[in-house]
């Protein structure tokens, strides 16, 4: 394997940082999030899972997607755009599966063009996990915690650095300068969980659309939209247009969520998604049924996230189970 000191990995992070914009896990008043940094002193090595995952850097929470201003007689229509490329550096595996997930939609015809862009300019540097978290299930849904097959670079924890695996003819772009030296051995394994969870198959969900658990499982939702918003393969949108000045206009796109109450509803008022059960039973058919059925992948990557983060404590895993075996 070949193996580089963490001295030389971060002085090649300094270097990449003045050629690229480097995104990489910061500690941010005592939440790791992935953030624009100057330079390696700023990155946090030493961390499990960031609160959010790089998601919001393809698909930003909020973002300007055209500008339209008067000018004269006439009106000017403007599209940001990315002016350098960009490395995530740190980025953990589940993550980068997760960006396979919305290629899937993004990237498919029509192609999403803000999306795209920022997937064209963008380099993943992965960070391999030393053993899974409490909430992690990520080898049930065919990941793994050191999975390099999302990533353009990966890199493992060794003793005295970090083993480094070129992916990519993107990750062989940014490596060359990058002291290596060849070590015998391989890369140590990460620890995971023995049991694995049932993941139901496509056809054992539409026989449970009618159950009543669905209702006893709305009963202890809040509709607080958490579990969206953490989750790194949830891509729902929403489009406006809001004034900038008296003569400009901007367009924006912003998170929005299927838990939302209004989220379903149309012109004339009318609500196909009215009641907290619908809406909660549509969040694990999206994931697990109809993204799958009309996409490929299973829009869920088992990074625990939606756990954490539920203050009432429904579990996606305990969900999975009870379907399995309704």
């Amino acid at each position: 394997m070949k193996v580089s000191t963490k001295d030389d990995l971060m002085a090649w992070l300094d270097r990449l940082a003045e050629r690229y914009t480097l995104i990489a896990p910061k500690d941010v008043e005592g939440h790791i999030l992935y953030r624009p940094v100057a330079g390696s002193e700023e990155i946090a090595f030493d961390f499990t899972k960031a609160a959010l995952s790089p998601k919001e850097h393809f698909l930003p929470s909020t973002q300007v997607i055209l500008s339209i201003e008067r000018k004269g007689e006439g009106i000017e229509l403007k599209e940001p755009s990315l002016e350098r490329e960009r490395i995530i550096f740190g980025i953990r595996p589940c993550d980068a599966k997760a960006l396979r997930v919305l290629d899937a939609l993004f990237l498919e015809e029509p192609i999403d063009p803000y999306y795209a862009e920022r997937r064209e300019k963008t380099t993943l540097i992965g960070l391999a996990c030393r053993e899974m978290g409490d909430e992690c299930f990520c080898t049930s849904l065919g990941g793994a915690p050191d999975d390099a097959s999302d990533v353009d670079l990966m890199l493992t924890e060794v003793e005295g650095g970090y083993a480094v695996q070129v992916v990519t003819e993107k990750g062989k772009a940014i490596v060359g300068d990058l002291p290596l030296k060849e070590v015998e051995g391989s890369p140590p394994k990460p620890i995971v969980h023995e049991e694995k969870v049932p993941i139901p198959e496509l056809d054992a969900w539409p026989q449970h659309f009618n159950d009543e658990y669905w209702a006893r499982l709305a009963d202890r939702c809040l509709s607080c939209r958490l579990c969206t918003y953490v989750c790194p393969t949830c891509r729902c949108f929403d489009v406006r247009d809001y004034p900038s000045s008296d003569d400009a206009i901007e367009r924006l796109r912003a998170w929005d969520s299927c838990l939302a109450e209004g989220y379903r509803r149309i012109a004339g008022g009318y609500n196909p998604r009215p009641t907290k059960m619908q809406r909660l039973r549509n969040r694990f058919y999206c994931k697990f049924y109809y993204y799958p059925k009309d996409f490929g992948p299973v829009a869920c990557v088992g990074c625990g996230r939606c756990i954490i983060n539920c203050p009432v404590n429904i579990d996606i895993v305990e969900v999975l189970r009870d379907v399995a075996t309704l």
